[in-house]
């Protein structure tokens, strides 16, 4: 089964207008087959290359010359973390393909980790190249494909596990990928980090998942340092395995919650690092409030525009806001999220939602109730619903 992906119609139009593109996103969560269904109908014609495949590296032993004879076609690079000495290659053979009039849709760049290939590409193709980051299916890309919101809860958004036979066969497959990032993925990135203390630290965070991070705690139970529980954080939040939420300041005068919150980005890997197989284990668990937060925070940012910022705002005296949508330097969208389809919404969210001076308030759930306004002005609404209404862009007021 193969699900249609939103970002499908970004990616073509960020190829069509740029001399490079890099796709990132975590391993398996559909960056190749996207990127293949885009070469096979691109109009000029396209070259993939797997740079995991020997056979496809050794076709770039001159890769200067193999890359300008591509031209006009699309070159699309797989792994190109792989070979990294190859960026300097490509800004010669973009500024040489522009002076030939080739201007725009030279290469598409795929890679597991984002940060690595964000400094490599913006260092070596300033002015070249543009991102585009492909998450887990999303609620609306399910939904459009029949399969109910609370089996993408359970199972996550990487395609393999989400339309696996069973969940039994789901949780399996996820298992799977979490020993190929410690195996495969941990010893390229960071050789120094221990598999088994990451694979610890990953497992801890899925038990606070949406949780202000207390490095010291961490560390502690871990035997090691702040700063290296800082570092090997960094390494999972590159690989798109996890997300830190910083916190939004205002200029109110009051004590601001300085920690971030961290997040397992995708729901299913959090489950299977909790040893959770089916819906029932989820919902009997003391985790899954914090697991529908996590789902929801991932889903909601995913589908809101690109040039907004999300962070989380906390005070001292316990007001709270879980997600901030933040436009042009300003709170837009406050969301509080609950696990139960009857929510009612808390003093502390109306206040913090005031220090904000947001007006578009949001309480989501994972029902698909109608929407409705609470007498204080606040939205209550299906998270599958506030997503529609992110990715369209409009109609976000519930007054």
């Amino acid at each position: 089964m193969v699900i249609e992906r939103f970002k499908a119609q970004e990616l073509r139009r960020r190829v069509s207008t740029s001399a490079a593109t890099v796709l990132l996103g975590p391993r398996q969560v559909g960056k190749t087959t996207l990127a293949r269904e885009l070469a096979d109908s691109w109009p000029g014609g396209a070259t993939y290359l797997d740079l995991e495949r020997l056979a496809d590296r050794r076709r770039l032993d001159d890769a200067d010359a193999y890359l300008r004879n591509q031209a006009p076609h699309l070159v699309v690079l797989d792994e190109v973390h792989r070979v990294p000495e190859l960026f300097a290659t490509l800004r010669g053979v973009i500024d040489d393909n522009r002076r030939a009039g080739f201007r725009t849709g030279q290469f598409l760049l795929l890679g597991s980790a984002s940060l690595d290939l964000i400094q490599m590409s913006s260092e070596s193709l300033a002015g070249r190249v543009a991102h585009v980051e492909l998450s887990g299916i999303n609620v609306d890309e399910a939904a459009a494909d029949g399969i109910p919101p609370e089996q993408l809860w359970l199972r996550g958004g990487f395609p393999d596990s989400l339309t696996a036979h069973d969940d039994r066969t789901s949780l399996e497959w996820r298992q799977d990928l979490i020993r190929a990032y410690l195996e495969r993925d941990v010893p390229m990135f960071a050789p120094r980090i221990p598999a088994e203390t990451l694979r610890r630290l990953w497992t801890m965070l899925a038990h606070s998942s949406g949780g202000l991070l207390n490095a010291s705690r961490l560390a502690q139970s871990l035997g090691v340092s702040g700063p290296t529980v800082d570092r090997y954080i960094d390494l999972l939040v590159d690989l798109g395995l996890t997300r830190r939420l910083t916190p939004w300041f205002t200029n109110t005068g009051k004590r601001m919650t300085k920690s971030p919150k961290v997040f397992v980005r995708d729901s299913g890997l959090l489950h299977a690092l909790l040893e959770l197989t089916t819906l029932d284990d989820l919902l009997g668990h003391p985790s899954a409030g914090p697991s529908f937060e996590s789902h929801a925070v991932e889903s909601l940012i995913d589908a809101a525009p690109t040039s907004w910022q999300a962070h989380h705002y906390r005070t001292a005296t316990g007001n709270e806001v879980d997600l901030v949508l933040v436009e042009g330097g300003r709170p837009h969208t406050a969301v509080e999220v609950k696990l139960s389809t009857a929510p009612t919404v808390s003093a502390g969210f109306h206040r913090a939602c005031d220090d904000l001076g947001v007006e578009n308030r949001w309480v989501v759930h994972p029902g698909a109730e109608d929407e409705y306004t609470t007498s204080g002005g606040v939205g209550v609404i299906g998270l599958g619903a506030l997503v529609a209404k992110l990715r369209e862009g409009a109609g976000l007021s519930a007054a």
